[in-house]
């Protein structure tokens, strides 16, 4: 058996109850995170801010740091990896109900990998693969209006598709540029429920790492943004600031290369996942007790610093949430979540420009599945 695995604890908030709690606090019904009714709600989206990374750098960032109590802390799903997250943000479900259940995942039906950030085509359509309806979705049919914030060149994107129908799409280029224009849907009241996009942190992370002044210098313009947004917004309208996941830095020499132990491959059909929580799906005419050898032997090889666990055992320990027959094939037959600073790659993949990324996420870490639930506005905590 694996290592324990950290699930958290029933009780603890989660990033699925996000939205829908700001849906409800619009016409003042009870929700699970508790809000207060509000006139206008903005959900802020920082892509890759954990708990931990906003905490090692509070000097830097005083006003959301310091409105971050124990209790503003909640957890985000797994994978920890922006497609699954988003989906459950917008959705309000857990991957194993939406469809995105990590960054490469099998499309069993064409036999491939395909990229759920940006590998939608007419074989993966987004309005179907992802399943679930999303929160903008039940907003509009109760005559609520929603607006989506965001960079251009995600505006007609299959992902956007996939985790935003429901919600007009407005294009803004720079985190200021956002933030300006979700004041003005507030002062006009023509979207009572505003979700706003802040992917900057992210990619500077995977670029440079998160403990680079790039990734500080943008950390510092977000936190000057909200704390100058939450002074200007309306009376009676409620501000909530999340993210779908943490971020480690992991250097190259931390890198281990699954390539380098054939016996590790052998009976993998496909290598998915991300680099921190690698999805392996196997050759279907493997019989059960070739499976469950190969299991052992990636568990004799990584179990020290990974958690090794098959498809059943994850699906048993609710780690993807109720998991619908047509999504259990899109988990991988085994999955290991790296435990300590370390990425997998496989060498033999034909573009291996993933390996120059530093800032890494995907796994079980506290460091990466908990963030922060900042409350603002009329939703500022008394």
């Amino acid at each position: 058996m694996p290592a324990m695995l950290p699930v958290p604890a029933d009780a603890v908030p989660r990033l699925t109850e996000v939205l829908g709690s700001s849906r409800s606090s619009l016409g003042g019904e009870s929700n699970r995170l508790g809000l207060p009714e509000a006139s206008g709600v903005v959900v802020v989206l920082v892509d890759g801010l954990g708990a931990a990374n906003l905490q090692a750098r509070a000097g830097h960032a005083r006003f959301l740091a310091g409105r971050m109590a124990k209790r503003d802390v909640i957890r985000t799903v797994l994978p920890s990896t922006t497609a699954a997250a988003l989906a459950s943000l917008t959705t309000g479900r857990m991957p194993g109900e939406h469809g995105l259940v990590g960054y490469r995942t099998l499309d069993a039906a064409n036999d491939r990998l395909v990229n759920q950030l940006s590998g939608w085509d007419a074989a993966m359509v987004p309005e179907t693969w992802q399943r679930s309806e999303t929160v903008f979705e039940r907003a509009h049919a109760a005559g609520i209006d929603a607006v989506a914030i965001g960079a251009a060149r995600y505006a007609d994107s299959g992902f956007t598709r996939a985790v935003l129908r429901g919600a007009e799409y407005r294009a803004a280029a720079s985190i200021a540029d956002r933030f300006a224009e979700a004041l003005d849907l507030l002062r006009r009241r023509s979207a009572p429920l505003i979700y706003l996009y802040v992917p900057e942190l992210d990619q500077a992370a995977h670029a440079h790492g998160w403990e680079s002044d790039r990734w500080l210098g943008l950390l510092e313009q977000l936190d000057a943004e909200v704390a100058s947004f939450e002074g200007r917004m309306p009376r009676g309208t409620g501000l909530l600031v999340t993210a779908d996941h943490g971020v480690v830095d992991v250097p190259a020499h931390r890198h281990v290369f699954v390539d380098a132990k054939p016996e590790l491959l052998a009976g993998v059909r496909h290598v998915g996942g991300e680099p921190r929580f690698l999805s392996l799906y196997l050759e279907p005419a493997l019989d059960a007790g070739e499976r469950d050898g190969l299991l052992a032997r990636w568990r004799d090889a990584e179990g020290h610093r990974s958690w090794v666990l098959s498809r059943d055992e994850a699906v048993a320990a609710g780690l993807y949430g109720a998991v619908a027959d047509e999504v259990r094939p899109r988990i991988g037959d085994i999955l290991v979540a790296a435990r300590a600073g370390i990425a997998y790659y496989d060498r033999r993949e034909p573009n291996r420009q993933a390996e120059a990324m530093i800032g890494q996420h995907g796994s079980l870490t506290d460091d990466e599945t908990r963030v922060p639930l900042i409350r603002g506005g009329v939703f500022r905590r008394a």
